[in-house]
């Protein structure tokens, strides 16, 4: 009697592997150019330095999400200026809170565009180029997920005695990708 229960239990588990999904691994959805000389995104889920170029984008200090979006989107249609990704978020660390606090377009090049306001909330300028150290993953701009990038960039920043500039969040898709393979990274600056 012993046996038909074994091979039942083999039976069972078997299937129970079967139904398993392997792990996906996350890889970059590209949806728009990235500025000229920028890297892709990634690795994914652990810390690397890179380099940046200097480039050039439209900051608005407009507060909300959606409308520092559509405000800078507003920008960029009537300058016609084409869209890049990623969208970029100043990280403002103050009174305890880790919050965008501005939002910014950035452009194809430092050829595209002309510097200065454009309007009451929306300025171009150019930004040097800079060593960041940055933390990648997939899924959603949670609170959970930006604390988890946080807690591992500055755990490096403690190991090599750096403090940071500043710090920037990056969205790479736009509302037509599924949440679970939306492209973040959270970003130390360096310099």
């Amino acid at each position: 009697m012993k046996f038909p229960a074994l091979l039942l239990f083999a039976v069972l588990a078997s299937c129970g592997a079967q139904s398993e999904k392997p792990a996906v691994a996350p890889a970059y959805v590209d949806e728009a150019p990235l500025p000229e000389g920028w890297p892709k995104p990634g690795p994914y889920d652990q810390v690397a330095e890179k380099s940046y170029p200097a480039y050039r984008a439209a900051f608005t200090t407009r507060k909300g999400e959606t409308r520092a979006f559509w405000q800078l989107f507003g920008h960029i249609r009537k300058n016609n200026i084409p869209m890049t990704a990623p969208v970029e978020m100043a990280m403002d660390a103050s009174d305890g809170a880790f919050e965008p606090s501005t939002m910014a377009f950035l452009y194809q090049n430092e050829k595209v565009g002309k510097t200065g306001p454009d309007g009451e909330t929306v300025e171009v300028r150019d930004v040097p180029a800079a060593k960041v150290l940055s933390y990648t993953w997939q899924g959603t701009d949670s609170k959970a997920n930006i604390a988890k990038a946080k807690e591992s960039l500055e755990a490096t920043l403690s190991g090599k005695k750096i403090t940071p500039k500043s710090f920037r969040l990056l969205g790479y898709n736009g509302p037509a990708t599924p949440q679970a393979k939306k492209t973040w990274e959270l970003q130390a600056l360096l310099n």
